[in-house]
């Protein structure tokens, strides 16, 4: 990625990186996450939002306000469980 690509990727970090998040459900491949808060965990190489809807998984979804509207972060976090991510420890598993 030249310099350019790399400064632009970094904006776009820098803007969406830990926001939370409403799909837009035009969309028909975000449909499924209509209504359901996520959070942006990261933005990628390919300048997709990585965000995390609260099911264990992570999805890439474009980071444009074309996709993705941001939610007011007091508001967002009562309805955010944050227990319910991927990247949580399972103590009973844990040796």
């Amino acid at each position: 990625m030249d310099s350019a690509g790399a400064a632009a990727n970094e904006a776009l970090k820098r803007e969406w990186t830990d926001q939370f998040v409403l799909v837009n459900p035009q969309w028909a491949e975000l449909k499924r996450f209509e209504n359901i808060v996520g959070r942006v965990v990261t933005v990628n190489w390919n300048n997709k939002a990585v965000v995390d809807f609260q099911d264990g998984g992570w999805y890439d979804v474009t980071a444009s306000t074309d996709y993705l509207t941001k939610l007011d972060p007091a508001q967002a976090k009562a309805k955010f469980n944050f227990k319910a991510n991927s990247a949580q420890p399972i103590p009973e598993k844990q040796g």
